[in-house]
């Protein structure tokens, strides 16, 4: 047995899953990462989940029975309670309810806290990374969708249980449709699985790109962040047009969600924004400029500092109660833009 109190913690995305084993000062003991199943139904993904966590306390160098507590971040509809999913449409077949907590508590023998994908990553910036500073931040993550969280007086803002959807906010009135039914929503353009719809629509329609080849060549099944970055590293045309569309997008959404809330910052993060980095993070904040209303003082914008083991690490901390922490975690040092005041 470990003398340290263990905690894990899954990020369950649409095109990966990470776990992390966290100790009591929130350090990653190990780590594993792997690829969501593209196939099958809500069983499948949780028995890849079992196996990511224990392939991570593999990592750490300890037995999984050595982990006190699983938390894990899904997107779609969460019941804490129920320890349910239901409508996490990135997922393969997950359409109805599941009960993804007794299925991990079954395989794994330990206690399962579920929550909201993006919102246990804005709470791991508020508590260990980029939000540590400020009481109020909007935290926008673009990944396979796009997901938000708020931050208002140091307390995760939850509403009546959806608050923090910037991915449907509305940037475009009768726009894009979006992968959840709706029109115009900013994930209807920043998200990945939005924007490879689009590119597959105009492929087939006799358009040209590099976006597919590059995919087929490092081996993935979708446009994952890096076949972005890479297509626009080589200036594909199609690339670059709808990575201009996505900063566009993400401009006006978060512009319009900060002139609602006047928090101090915004952060942002996802497998998309943290692959494309802080130059992403600068055309963003121009992007905002034009439409906040106090463009004199805008809020700062920050590119998570957390990384790809943020939501992860956001899980671990939903079953500290199971692991209580000692106090004392490191600052994160990171980059911050200001918007530049309008003249």
């Amino acid at each position: 047995m470990t003398t340290a109190t263990l905690r894990a913690g899954i990020d369950l995305g649409g095109t990966k899953i990470q776990a992390v084993v966290c100790d009591d000062l929130d350090r990653v003991r190990g780590e594993f990462r792997r690829p969501t199943p593209t196939e099958g139904e809500p069983a499948d993904v949780a028995a890849a989940i079992v196996e990511a966590v224990n392939q991570a306390a593999l990592a750490a160098g300890v037995d999984p029975s050595d982990i006190a507590a699983l938390g894990v971040g899904s997107p779609g509809q969460i019941d804490v309670a129920a320890g349910t999913v239901s409508q996490a449409g990135n997922l393969p077949g997950w359409r109805g309810v599941y009960a993804l907590g007794s299925a991990l508590t079954d395989a794994l023998g330990m206690p399962v806290i579920l929550g909201n994908d993006v919102q246990v990553a804005v709470m791991a910036e508020m508590e260990l990374g980029a939000g540590r500073d400020y009481g109020s931040f909007i935290g926008v993550f673009a990944g396979t969708g796009v997901g938000g969280g708020v931050v208002l007086d140091g307390v995760l803002w939850r509403g009546r249980g959806a608050a923090g959807e910037i991915g449907h906010m509305v940037v475009e009135a009768d726009g894009a449709l979006c992968p959840c039914g709706r029109e115009g929503c900013l994930e209807a353009y920043a998200g990945r699985a939005a924007m490879e719809a689009m590119v597959r629509r105009r492929v087939a329609n006799g358009e040209h790109t590099k976006l597919l080849k590059i995919m087929a060549k490092k081996g993935k099944t979708r446009l994952a962040s890096g076949v972005w970055a890479k297509a626009l590293k080589k200036g594909d045309p199609m690339a670059v047009e709808l990575i201009d569309r996505a900063v566009w997008a993400m401009g006006n959404g978060i512009a319009s969600a900060v002139n609602l809330l006047d928090v101090e910052a915004v952060i942002i993060g996802g497998g998309l924004g943290l692959r494309l980095g802080q130059p992403f993070v600068d055309r963003v904040a121009e992007a905002m400029r034009p439409h906040l209303v106090m463009a004199m003082h805008p809020p700062a914008l920050h590119l998570a500092a957390l990384g790809d083991l943020g939501g992860a690490v956001g899980a671990a901390l939903l079953v500290q109660d199971h692991a209580p922490r000692r106090p004392g975690p490191q600052p994160v040092t990171r980059p911050v833009h200001h918007i530049a005041p309008a003249d």
